[in-house]
């Protein structure tokens, strides 16, 4: 073999290996976050984790001791502390998936308007009045929260209430994404969804899914024309991709 052949065997290799690494870059760079989702929920099951929206807890009261022949004294019942779950940011934490206590607390990262789903662990602020006909409007808005889609009601109204996440133009953007809504196939009829909304909590029980056409946008365009109020949450379908997207329904609690 002369040099000409020699070098011309190297430049080949090192395309190759370049195509290769780029290659096996595009599948993480694709199905990265939605392999970290499903590895800690597998995690989270496994320990037995179990996740609960932040409420007020219940304690015992202590009475005061009555004397006979005496009035009762004028005493304020004290509640006995009780000890409190670990309050947590969700699934996103993987070091609280790994190492925390089995029960921790979901508290809403916004009041105004937010959405958590114990049964995965969600916890993800989420954007009013955002158009899902427009990348320009929706993908900055993904790389950090979830969308609500503009012209869809809001909580406590008749209507659709439409919220979408994970929604991408290339592979290598989909990790720059929000990918919370990655676990929504593993949601089960009866699973509670919370939404905050405006300081009000909102407690809502998946009824379904189904797979639809990107195409496909009549709970959008009619949702206004509801005689009942109905969230839907949608996402990408197959992970990674742009091919579908799943939808999942739920009706007021």
């Amino acid at each position: 073999m002369n040099k000409s052949e020699i070098l011309r065997f190297l430049v080949l290799r090192t395309i190759g290996n370049f195509l290769v690494l780029f290659a096996i870059f595009g599948i993480l760079a694709t199905f990265g976050p939605a392999l970290y989702y499903e590895l800690a929920l597998h995690v989270a099951n496994a320990r037995g984790v179990r996740y609960i929206v932040a409420t007020a807890h219940a304690a015992p009261l202590i009475t005061p001791t009555l004397i006979p022949g005496q009035p009762p004294p004028q005493y304020t019942p004290t509640p006995i502390p009780t000890p409190v779950p670990q309050q947590s940011s969700g699934i996103d934490n993987f070091a609280a998936v790994l190492t925390g206590p089995k029960e921790q607390v979901l508290t809403p990262v916004d009041t105004n308007f937010s959405i958590l789903i114990p049964a995965i662990g969600a916890n993800a602020k989420i954007y009013p009045n955002v158009d899902p006909s427009n990348p320009n409007d929706f993908l900055p808005i993904l790389q950090k929260g979830v969308a609500h889609a503009k012209g869809t009601v809001f909580p406590g109204m008749k209507g659709n209430i439409y919220l979408f996440a994970h929604s991408t133009d290339n592979f290598w953007d989909v990790g720059r994404y929000n990918a919370v809504f990655y676990l929504l196939k593993d949601l089960q009829k009866g699973d509670e969804i919370v939404i905050f909304f405006q300081g009000k909590r909102h407690n809502y029980i998946m009824t379904g899914s189904k797979i639809v056409d990107p195409s496909d946008v009549s709970y959008i365009v009619n949702a206004k024309n509801q005689n009942k109020e109905q969230l839907i949450l949608q996402t990408c379908w197959p992970p990674g991709t742009t091919f579908q997207r799943l939808l999942v329904f739920a009706e007021p609690k």
